[in-house]
């Protein structure tokens, strides 16, 4: 066998650099081990040339001189970068490529760093589930070396999931199986759901909900065999496929408790317990129990007590047997309440909700309530919680309440043009959480031409720092009722109110509070003169006997109180839990007016599980007038006093769209001659009276959303209302018109006459001066005598065209409406729109389909 021949090895005799521009010739030999004297040899030479290209300094390296020992290394530098520009991407902003990708400008051009850079590019887009992108660099070579890399994007569509195939389930078809997953098929219903897109860790997610089905259905055994998800040869979506295997179906077998605390009597426990012997096996049955035994341990101060459930397995009489383990634990004390991340809000606000200070034995419910609070301050951000941890000693606790603040602040801004209202402005600004104490102050202003009000408020929650809350509002008020008659818009009666309200409240028990109020108003109710009064009086003709009736102005003194029980654990957005409140005024403490009004107030909320929350809120008032009569039809309850209902509380109808009214509609004839009643409710005069008795309920089911909708804010509902308003008294009419019959033996309603002081029809005629002249003669003029002169008909005065006057709403039959609205966070604030329609109304109310409203936040 003959031995390899040994390599050459020469000496350098020079050593030279050529082709550089920007780098001195020693920094490129600084990357070799070449120097000029040493020995090399075609190996060290080769290193050399990858040793220049690992500076990824140089496109092109070439040694010359290798037999002579004159070593000459060539090179050619790589350009510099003078722009990175990305075309197509319309999905992903610039801003947010430009982070991830390493090229930049005056950085070196090297290919390897551009293939990096479209693999980064790719892998962005398909986080936002776009597996068909594609990404093109090109280079653009400029002057001076340099070069503008350009990365030419293809998004391409969103890639969906098209089809979910599960194999092997036998129990369960696969449509149920599809709707407990994350992930669902694309379909066209489905666009505002982002649950349709491609996810890998969501593939995962979906392997875990497919599991907890089973197991809360008894298959103990379920399990995923393999989750394939497989890209369509056009790479647009998706393909998943799942095997599962069932298993058998177990039931419960014996439940038991043991407890190594003493205070706890594990036979009792376990005879409380919802799983009962022979019941299908439940795994969330078995968690729930765990959390209401850690609870139940919390109570009794046991914070850290730990629940362990200790499975047997009987797979021949397919039983699951538990025990539930108390571990042993010291009743624990609270040592310390940490609050963190309040920047603006003062300690004292968060600390005085709490229900536990230092020292308390621990209460896990107390925990629960305290947590509750701090969430009904409408402060912080959601799913707020308190935590445990252990603390200096085994028998410490330490209550952390690490809060995010959000903003307290609402602002409602509105300005607006309309041929009715002319220029409309509204802006409402009120700061929940004024210098960070916990105080409301807000300020609210409304202009337009039949509508002007101003109102501040500020309410102190802890005065003096004692659990009493006081509040002050003052007010003016100018509001003009109307109807429509056509497009013309008529104004009917103005109220201008001015006055204060003065308010304070004080708990009595961690859920009942008792709070009182005093309201100073001054009302001055009038009528459009022009429009509506003759010879300096209300006329009933042209305002109705019921307006007339309502003008005057008076002084209310009242005096109220409220008692109100709640248990929501939110204010803004409860989701368990309770309120009722029961309010009285008693007016009649000095002033003009004199009534009690009581109301009642019921809401209930329940977490229905999977995103459900159910709700019914119910309400009811009625007003009594403690005055002498004023005169027959006159109700005792002056309108401005009285309820309304409508718009908004009851969707489905109009503003002031339920309840008593006047409607009032003129006669007219038709194409044939013959009298006829102008029946189009855009013809009516339409005077909404209000009442004094009322009842509102609303059964409402708050639907849950994919993960993309909720982060957008939206919550759509459904809802069924029904309600009504009533009682007041019958106004009496307003004018009795005479009839005659005509040729064809119709009845036909005249006009109304004006009459003189005698009560005799007055007639107009033209004098021989050209004036228009006031006789008692229906025919010619009038003697001397008081006789009259002449057969050529005079022209009758007319005080009003007739009209039907009819009372309708003053029933207590309950009006009904379905609907469906959604609360869209939107960036312009709180969004509410309604799409409800009205199935039960009576007579004269009015109905709206579509209500929405606007505000936004700071």
């Amino acid at each position: 066998m003959t031995a390899p021949a040994a390599p050459v090895t020469r000496t350098i005799t020079s050593l030279r650099v050529e082709g550089t521009q920007r780098i001195e010739p020693e920094t490129a030999l600084s990357y070799t081990k070449l120097r000029q004297g040493d020995a090399y040899t075609n190996e060290t030479l080769d290193q050399a040339i990858k040793d220049l290209y690992a500076s990824d300094l140089f496109a092109d390296v070439q040694i010359d001189g290798a037999s002579t020992g004159n070593i000459v290394i060539r090179v050619r530098e790589n350009p510099i970068i003078n722009r990175v520009i990305f075309e197509g991407n319309k999905r992903l902003k610039e801003d947010k490529i430009g982070k991830e990708v390493r090229l930049k400008p005056r950085q070196i051009f090297t290919r390897s760093a551009v293939r990096a850079d479209v693999a980064r590019i790719i892998e962005l887009y398909r986080r936002q589930g776009r597996f068909a992108a594609t990404v093109q660099p090109k280079m653009v070579s400029l002057d001076q070396n340099r070069v503008d890399v350009i990365f030419e994007v293809s998004e391409g569509p969103k890639s969906k999931v098209r089809q979910i195939n599960i194999i092997g389930n036998k129990v369960f078809d696969a449509g149920k199986l599809r709707a407990q997953m994350a992930t669902k098929e694309a379909r066209f219903y489905r666009f505002l759901s982002s649950g349709t897109s491609y996810d890998q860790d969501r593939l995962a997610y979906d392997q875990q909900k497919l599991r907890q089905f089973y197991l809360t259905e008894g298959y103990a055994d379920f399990r995923v065999t393999s989750a394939v998800a497989e890209l369509t040869p056009d790479r647009k979506d998706f393909i998943i496929t799942y095997v599962v295997e069932e298993g058998p179906r177990y039931k419960f077998g014996d439940v038991t408790v043991d407890s190594d605390i003493r205070d706890f009597d594990g036979k009792k426990l376990a005879a409380g317990l919802p799983i009962k012997k022979g019941d299908w096996y439940n795994a969330k049955m078995v968690e729930d129990t765990i959390d209401n035994l850690s609870e139940t341990a919390g109570l009794f101060g046991y914070a850290f007590s730990e629940v362990q459930p200790e499975y047997q397995r009987d797979k021949d009489a397919l039983t699951m047997s538990i025990n539930f383990h108390i571990g042993q634990a010291q009743r624990t004390y609270v040592e310390r309440v940490d609050i963190s991340g309040n920047t603006q809000t003062q300690d004292k606000v968060i600390r005085r909700e709490v229900r536990l200070a230092e020292g308390d034995a621990f209460n896990s419910f107390q925990v629960k309530r305290s947590q509750d609070r701090i969430n009904s301050l409408g402060f912080f951000q959601d799913k707020f919680e308190i935590k445990q941890t252990p603390g200096s000693a085994p028998d410490r606790v330490l209550l952390e309440a690490n809060v995010e603040e959000r903003s307290t602040g609402e602002l409602q801004l509105s300005a607006g043009f309309s041929s009715l209202e002319r220029f409309i402005i509204q802006a409402n600004i009120t700061q929940n959480n004024f210098r960070g104490k916990g105080q409301t102050l807000s300020a609210g202003v409304n202009y337009s031409t039949y509508s002007k009000s101003v109102q501040l408020s500020f309410t102190e929650p802890y005065i003096f720092d004692k659990n009493i809350a006081m509040g002050v509002d003052v007010f003016r008020r100018d509001y003009n009722a109307f109807n429509f008659i056509g497009t013309n818009r008529n104004t009917t009666y103005s109220n201008v109110s001015t006055g204060f309200l003065v308010r304070a409240g004080v708990p009595l028990t961690e859920y009942w509070q008792l709070a009182g109020r005093y309201n100073f108003t001054y009302d001055e109710v009038g009528l459009d003169q022009n429009s509506f009064y003759t010879n300096g009086k209300c006329d009933p003709l042209k305002a109705g006997r019921y307006l007339c009736d309502a003008i005057g102005n008076r002084l209310t003194s009242a005096v109220g109180y409220s008692l109100i029980y709640d248990s929501l654990n939110s204010r803004l957005r409860p989701t368990a839990g309770q309120r009722f409140v029961f309010s009285q005024d008693f007016a009649g403490l000095g002033g003009d007016v004199k009534y009690i009004r009581s109301k009642l107030d019921f809401s209930k909320f329940v977490n229905l599980g999977g995103g459900f929350i159910g709700s019914f809120v119910g309400e009811g008032g009625y007003i009594k007038s403690l005055e002498k009569s004023r005169g027959e039809g006159i109700d005792g309850v002056r309108i401005n006093d009285r309820f309304y209902l409508g718009e908004p509380q009851f969707r489905g109808f109009d503003i002031r769209g339920v309840g008593p009214r006047v409607q009032r509609r003129y006669f007219t004839t038709d194409s044939s001659g013959k009298q006829i009643l102008i029946t189009d409710r855009d013809q009516l005069v339409d005077d909404a009276l209000g009442g004094t008795a009322y009842y509102l309920g609303r059964f409402e089911l708050e639907l849950p959303l994919g993960s993309g909708a909720r982060e957008m804010g939206l919550r759509p509902s459904i809802y069924a209302q029904f309600g009504s308003l009533f009682n007041i008294t019958r106004p009496l009419p307003t004018a009795v018109f005479p009839t005659t019959t005509d040729a064809n033996g119709n009845t036909v309603v005249l006009p109304l006459p004006v009459k003189d002081t005698a009560g005799n029809p007055l007639y107009s005629y033209v004098n021989a001066a050209g004036l228009a002249v006031s006789t008692t003669c229906a025919a010619g003029i009038p003697t001397g005598n008081g006789g009259c002169n002449g057969i050529v008909p005079n022209s009758p005065q007319i005080a009003s065209q007739p009209f039907d006057e009819r009372f309708l709403g003053n029933s207590a039959r309950p009006r009904v409406s379905v609907g469906i609205g959604v609360n869209w966070n939107s960036p312009f604030g709180p969004l509410r729109i309604d799409l409800a329609k009205a199935l039960i109304s009576q007579p004269g109310d009015d109905r709206k389909l579509i209500t929405f409203n606007v505000g936004t936040q700071f």
